[in-house]
This record gives structure tokens, C-alpha cells and sequence, in this order.
């Protein structure tokens, strides 16, 4: 039930699971913009090639448990960053979901519509009831997806994320299937 090979967002934009070949591009947008993902994620400042493939790993295995998936965001075939949910809570039917992108393909719309389409799949395909987000306080790009998406703010969990050396403020974003109906 909770497999997915391919989402389609538009003709040049689409989410599909990680696959053993996406480490080295993976890990060579890492490479590039590792200052500014390690800003905002734990594993980025750190991260390396073998790092990487553990994590195409342990991806692939999530989707094999059928407990959400990682997926490569591509742009005309490219890949431009990551989305997905972390895992699934059945009893609950909730997920949540996380994401980065490229520097060079901020600001295109491309990661507010890989969300919308991750959304729309966790309710509709899936019939979960719940969808959360968190990102830092400072963290203003990531925290304009769920608020362009119309997620409702829940709080902010007090140091809630070990970075660099230093605790940061998280904000929690929800969406309920029934909200999200009404918005479509």
C-alpha cells in the first residue's frame, strides 16, 4: 500500500525514490552547497561519498518496509535536491515530511510543488489524516513551504535540532486531510 515508483508533478518536474546511482549526484550537490546545508542540517557539514550511499541504502530499505520513502527531486532529468516522508505512523495515519534543494534552483517554486504533490499522495493515496514539517525559526526558506501551503503553525519546539554545535529552535507545521480538502 505504501509504495511508490514515480510522481509526476508536471512534464519537467518529478519525485522518484532513491536509486543506488543518485549517491555520487546526490553527494556533489552536498559538495557544492555544504556551507549553507549545514547551516540548517545535522548530517550536511559531515557528510561524505560513503555517507551518502549509506544513505541511498537506508532509503531503498524504508521503501522496501513500506514505511515512506526518500525521493530525488528531478528538473528536466537533473537531480536538484530531496523530499520525502520520514516514515509512517499507521496507527495514527500521519507522517511527516522533509526536504532540501539545491542553491541553484531556489527560488523556482520547485520544492513547494515536490511538497504539494508529497501532500496530495499522503491523502489521497495513502488516506493518511495527518501531515507535518518542521524547520529552524531562522530557517525562513524552509518555513515559507508549509506556510505558502496553508499548514497551520502548531509551536515551536525549544531546541529541538543539535547543529553545528548548537541547538535550534524548531517550528512545527500540520496539515489535516480534511483541511487540505477543503483547500483543493
Amino acid at each position: 500500500m505504501f509504495r511508490v515508483e514515480l510522481l509526476e508533478i508536471d512534464r519537467r518536474l518529478s519525485l522518484r525514490p532513491v536509486a543506488d546511482g543518485d549517491a555520487e549526484p546526490l553527494y556533489g550537490l552536498i559538495e557544492g552547497d555544504r556551507e549553507r546545508l549545514a547551516r540548517w542540517l545535522p548530517w550536511a557539514a559531515e557528510q561524505t561519498l560513503a555517507g551518502t550511499r549509506e544513505f541511498v541504502a537506508k532509503s531503498r530499505a524504508q521503501q522496501a518496509r513500506e514505511d515512506g520513502f526518500q525521493a530525488v527531486l528531478l528538473r528536466d532529468g537533473v537531480v536538484a535536491g530531496i523530499a520525502g516522508y520520514h516514515c509512517i505512523d499507521r496507527l495514527n495515519r500521519a507522517t511527516s515530511i522533509g526536504y532540501w534543494l539545491a542553491a541553484r534552483h531556489q527560488g523556482e517554486g520547485l520544492m513547494t510543488a515536490a511538497v504539494r504533490a508529497l501532500v496530495d499522495h499522503a491523502f489521497g493515496s495513502w488516506g493518511l489524516n495527518r501531515v507535518a514539517i518542521e524547520a529552524a525559526v531562522a530557517n525562513r526558506r524552509s518555513r515559507a513551504i508549509p506556510e505558502r501551503l496553508g499548514f497551520t503553525e502548531e509551536g515551536v519546539l525549544r531546541e529541538s535540532e543539535l547543529i553545528a554545535g548548537r541547538f535550534l529552535d524548531g517550528v512545527l507545521y500540520s496539515m489535516l486531510a480534511a483541511e487540505w480538502a477543503a483547500r483543493r
